[in-house]
C-alpha cells in the first residue's frame, strides 16, 4: 500500500510539473506582471514585449486639441506656423505652460514687462519666463534672470528647463524654447518679444534650473 501511494503522488507531481504556467494580466502600470499561482484572467490584455517579457507604460489616450489649446500626439512639443502645439502626453503642468506661451508670442519686448502685472503690454526675457511658468503653477511671484539662478532644482528637467544668467534667461519646454533673444534661430519670426523657437543645443554661460518632478 506504502509503495502505490509513492507512485501515484510521484505521478501528480510530475503532472504539475509540465503542465503550463497560469499568467495573470493586469492593466498598464499597474506593476503586477509575469507568473502566478492562480487562474489566468483574460479581461485586459499581457504587459511586456514577447522578448521581454516586462510591464510596459502605456500612455493615456490624449484630449482633444483646440485654437486655445493645441497640441500634437506624442512626447514632444511643435512649432506650426510660429504656434507652439503641447505634446499629448506630457503633465498638465507642461501643457499649460506652453498654452501660456503661446497667449503671448506676438508681445513686443518691454524692458520689466510682466513683473509689474501678469497681464502686460509686453513681456522682457524673465518677464516671460515668470509668465509661462506661473500659468503651470510652478512660480507665485515673477522673477528677474538673477532670481532664477537660485529657483528649483539645479541641472535639467524632464520636461522643463530655465536656462538662467545675471544678463538673460529663457526655457525650453518639452523640445521647443520661449526665448526674446533669436540665438539659433535660423528662422526667427518677426517682433522683439518671447517668441517660441528651436532649442539651443549648447548654452554655454548659462545655469540650468528646473522645477521639482518636471
Amino acid at each position: 500500500m506504502t509503495a502505490k501511494r509513492f507512485i501515484v503522488t510521484g505521478f501528480a507531481a510530475a503532472a504539475l510539473a509540465t503542465a503550463p504556467a497560469a499568467y495573470a494580466t493586469t492593466s498598464p502600470g499597474s506593476g503586477g506582471s509575469g507568473p502566478t499561482s492562480g487562474t489566468s484572467t483574460s479581461s485586459t490584455s499581457p504587459q511586456g514585449s514577447a522578448s521581454s517579457g516586462g510591464a510596459y507604460y502605456v500612455p493615456p489616450p490624449p484630449g482633444p486639441s483646440s485654437p486655445t489649446q493645441p497640441m500634437v500626439t506624442g512626447f514632444t512639443a511643435k512649432i506650426i506656423h510660429g504656434l507652439a502645439y503641447a505634446p499629448s502626453y506630457a503633465p498638465m503642468a507642461v501643457k499649460r505652460a506652453i498654452w501660456a506661451g503661446d497667449r503671448i508670442r506676438h508681445k513686443p519686448y518691454i524692458f520689466g514687462g510682466g513683473h509689474g502685472a501678469w497681464a502686460a503690454a509686453g513681456y522682457d526675457c524673465s518677464g516671460s519666463v515668470s509668465y509661462v511658468l506661473h500659468a503651470a503653477g510652478l512660480l507665485t511671484t515673477s522673477m528677474d534672470s538673477s532670481g532664477f539662478e537660485s529657483w528649483g532644482q539645479s541641472g535639467l528637467g524632464q520636461w522643463i528647463t530655465v536656462y538662467t544668467n545675471p544678463g538673460h534667461a529663457f526655457v525650453q519646454i518639452a523640445g521647443i524654447r520661449f526665448d526674446t533673444s533669436s540665438l539659433d534661430d535660423p528662422n526667427p519670426p518677426p517682433g522683439s518679444g518671447p517668441r517660441w523657437r528651436p532649442v539651443v543645443k549648447d548654452p554655454q554661460g548659462f545655469q540650468a534650473r528646473h522645477p521639482a518632478g518636471l
